[in-house]
Formats: structure tokens, C-alpha cells, sequence
């Protein structure tokens, strides 16, 4: 049997999200499966040690100059050329796209589970898919990602980079996609001091190449921690993996990085600035914080200056012992 799921958000947060929904088709069909999904998901690095997926297909559209090569008609009409060529027997559509719905039938795949059509707005990013697969397939799948490493591998990068047992490694996601999502170099840097106060440290700092990014990694490794850092942002997304499995917690803003701590095993503390608190807080490792006296966290909150860093400071703490 030859199964297609299509996962067309953008992101790795979003790829890390859907993977426990994935998984449970793959098991239910005692099948390996094929996953389309979009290049900046970066699935083809993060799953390579996952033993459900058979190939990883890219769609490449909605890039930023709309020109990939499964845009538009002619776009389409490709990508169901593409498709047609695996004879897929079922395809289960994560969207409620009534494009994605036509290039599957076109595509002649048998069998199609999708999303109701036209009811993306307000969807429950978890909920939704949990529901779509209890009414489709009568099974109850938890919110609870898990990426898989080699050990080999994470003891290498243990030995190689002189991680210590009896220091606390600490993740520091000081990355993330947008402004108002970046907390503040000296929030971070409060954080660092009062962990070293209490603790021996060692801190690893993830973080992109964005200008803005780069400026708040600068700061901290200019400060009196710089020779107890080591930073991430200079490696590929996989070889940053096992780094972060070799962590014993981690703080991040919402990044790729929260999701990637929380599905590697880490307590995973998240600072949501300006993004519904349900991207932190879907993995049973995920600890969210919200900006002092704010309730609810949604876009546009704009509170990346008021997390407190003594509040992540008394979570770090509760969460060690």
C-alpha cells in the first residue's frame, strides 16, 4: 500500500507539530509513508533517523518571488505529473485546501482524507488534526513529537566538545523568524547570570543568520559569559541536532528551536512574546512563559520586553530539581 500525506504549512515548528499524526497513519497501516511537504520544513535533515517515512517529497511553491516549480496551472499540472508516477493508493490531506483536494484526484490517488474544505480560519493546529484522525481512523493520537538521533552520534559530539555531566548545558534559542518574537539580548543575559549564581554552566546559543539575530548573539558573547558559550549558528540544522540532545534543559524564544528541544527529550522552556500559546505548550516538554501581566498571548501582543527573567529563572530551577 502506497500512502501519501500532504503537510503543506511552512516551517519546522510546523513539520515538528505534525509529526506524532504522521507517525500514527504510518502505524495504523503497517506502512511506510510518503510525506510532501515544503523545502523550509527542512524534513528531509530532520527525519532521517525516522523509521515510518519511505521518501520525502518537496513541494516547491508560495516561495517568496512565486516562481517554484509547482506554482500556478502550470505548477500543478506538474506537480500532478509528479504525483501520478507513484500510484498512490491513499493520501491524507492536513489542509482544507480545495486545491490540494483536486490535484489528489487528478493524481488519481484512490482514497482521499482531508480537512472539511474552506474551514482553515480558527483551526486548532493539534485539535484539528486530532479530531480529522479520530473520525477517518478511529485513533486517539497524542500531541507529543519525538525526533530520533543515532547514539553514536550524540556521544561523539558529547566526547568531541568536552560536554560535561557535572556542568548544566543549557540551550539558548535566542533566534526566531520575526521581531517581535525575539526576546531581548539582556533578558537572556539576566537569565545567564542568575544560572550562574546557583550553577555551573555551559550555554549553547541557536540563533539564525538574520542581521537582527546576529546582533542579539553578538551581545551576549561579548559579555563576561563568552567563555562559557558555545554558538550553534555556524553549523546546519542537523549537525546542531545532537548539540541540542546533549543539553540537560533548554529557553527559547518561539523558534524552530523550542520545537526541536522539546521533540529531542529537553524541558523546554518557551518565552511567547507574540504568538498563541498553543505553539507552546502542544508537547508534554514544553513550559511556557507569558510577558508579565499579560493572560492570553496572541499576535500582536508585542511583549518580547516584559518576560521576566527571574520568572524563567524560578522555572529553570523547579524543572532541574
Amino acid at each position: 500500500m502506497k500512502i501519501l500525506i500532504i503537510q503543506n504549512r511552512k516551517g519546522i515548528g510546523d513539520l515538528v507539530i505534525f509529526l506524532p499524526f504522521i507517525e500514527a497513519i504510518a502505524k495504523k497501516f503497517s506502512t511506510k509513508i510518503y510525506l510532501l511537504v515544503k523545502n523550509n520544513s527542512k524534513a528531509i535533515e530532520l527525519l532521517k533517523e525516522n523509521k515510518n517515512i519511505k521518501e520525502i517529497l518537496i513541494l516547491d511553491r508560495d516561495n517568496k518571488n512565486n516562481n517554484g516549480i509547482h506554482d500556478g496551472l502550470r505548477g500543478t499540472l506538474s506537480l500532478i505529473k509528479k504525483l501520478k508516477k507513484y500510484k498512490f493508493d491513499k493520501t491524507f490531506i492536513f489542509n482544507s485546501s480545495l486545491r490540494f483536494n483536486l490535484i489528489a484526484k487528478f493524481s488519481s490517488i484512490k482514497e482521499i482524507y482531508q480537512y472539511p474544505l474552506y474551514f482553515k480560519k480558527n483551526q486548532n493546529i493539534t485539535k484539528t488534526a486530532q479530531k480529522f484522525l479520530k473520525l477517518k481512523l478511529d485513533i486517539i493520537v497524542e500531541s507529543n513529537p519525538q525526533i530520533f538521533l543515532d547514539k553514536d552520534e550524540i556521544e561523539k559530539v558529547k566526547i568531541n566538545h568536552n560536554i560535561l555531566n557535572e556542568e548544566k548545558n543549557i540551550l539558548l534559542g535566542i533566534g526566531g523568524s520575526g521581531i517581535t518574537k525575539r526576546i531581548p539580548a539582556n533578558i537572556f543575559l539576566k537569565f545567564m547570570d542568575f544560572c550562574n549564581q546557583k550553577y555551573k554552566c555551559r550555554f549553547f546559543l541557536a540563533t539564525g543568520k538574520n542581521n537582527d539575530e546576529q546582533l542579539i548573539l553578538n551581545e551576549i558573547l561579548n559579555s563576561k559569559f563568552k567563555s562559557k558559550c558555545l554558538r550553534l549558528d555556524n553549523m546546519s540544522l542537523r549537525e546542531t541536532l545532537p548539540f541540542i540532545k546533549n543539553c540537560d534543559i533548554s529557553v527559547c524564544n518561539d523558534s524552530s528551536f523550542s520545537h526541536l528541544s522539546a521533540a529531542l527529550g529537553l524541558p523546554t522552556i518557551v518565552l511567547l512574546a507574540d504568538t498563541p500559546i498553543i505553539y507552546g505548550s502542544y508537547s508534554p516538554k514544553m513550559y511556557p512563559i507569558l510577558p508579565e501581566g499579560v493572560k492570553v498571548v496572541k499576535h500582536n501582543t508585542h511583549g518580547k520586553d516584559k518576560i521576566s527573567p527571574l520568572t524563567i529563572f524560578e522555572k529553570f530551577k523547579s524543572l532541574l530539581n
